[in-house]
């Protein structure tokens, strides 16, 4: 018996050494994805809030000559977004800052066309602010939409557009904290109120934006402001 209890632990002695064997990793085959694309599919479930002038008109494109005085929202409660959204299982929010009409959630200084002229809080609101709030809040990552397309904007077809759409990108990455991403679609061009021409203006959006240094202008603004983890190129 002596022997068989003797020969149990050997055993069991053996077998605890072949388990806590460093094994290796095996070496990646093929594409990778990268670190920021792993902490991006880690995100899992997030949510997507579509909120602007055009909310009070109807419309899903604003034309971009909508009334500023339109936007009031007597109850717009962004820690209630929040809330609902944690609550959901969601680890984070994406907000329309602006789109395509031009009219700014936040107090932009770099055009008129924003909540700071609104009647909504006296022109003193700023619903990207309370939004970076709730999240903080609710331990929720906050991302950043800013449409490319500007149907407000008189320079939009010009060189000179470039440089305001990045004034506004450098604006809400460098005052609201963390944002997790920045999205772009690829709504570009068309007829709008282009500050008072009401004209059709075409662009090509493969070269218009420059897309290759306004990418480098986020990832230098993430690195000094935010922890940027992916953003979405138009299609």
């Amino acid at each position: 018996m002596k022997r068989f209890i003797f020969f149990g632990i050997i055993l069991s002695l053996s077998l605890l050494e072949i388990s806590c064997k460093k094994v290796e990793a095996p070496a990646a085959f093929g594409p990778i994805p990268t670190e920021n694309q792993m902490r991006w599919q880690e995100m899992e479930y997030y949510a997507f809030i579509h909120f602007s002038l055009n909310t009070y008109t109807d419309q899903s494109w604003g034309f971009g000559n909508e009334d500023v005085n339109l936007f009031n929202p007597t109850e717009l409660d962004a820690r209630q977004w929040a809330r609902i959204c944690k609550e959901a299982g969601m680890k984070g929010i994406i907000v329309t800052a602006k789109h395509h009409c031009g009219f700014c959630l936040w107090p932009s200084e770099y055009t008129e066309y924003s909540v700071k002229n609104a009647p909504w809080k006296d022109g003193k609101g700023d619903v990207i602010r309370e939004l970076a709030d709730a999240c903080k809040e609710y331990d929720l990552k906050l991302g950043i939409y800013l449409s490319p397309w500007d149907r407000n904007h008189a320079d939009y077809g010009k060189p000179e557009y470039i440089t305001y759409f990045r004034n506004q990108l450098t604006e809400l990455l460098t005052n609201y904290g963390d944002i997790f991403e920045v999205w772009y679609d690829g709504a570009n061009g068309g007829t709008g109120y282009y500050g008072g021409a009401n004209e059709n203006r075409k662009i090509d959006r493969t070269t218009y934006y420059d897309w290759k240094n306004t990418y480098k202008l986020v990832r230098e603004l993430a690195a000094q402001h935010s922890n940027l983890e992916r953003w979405w190129r138009p299609c």
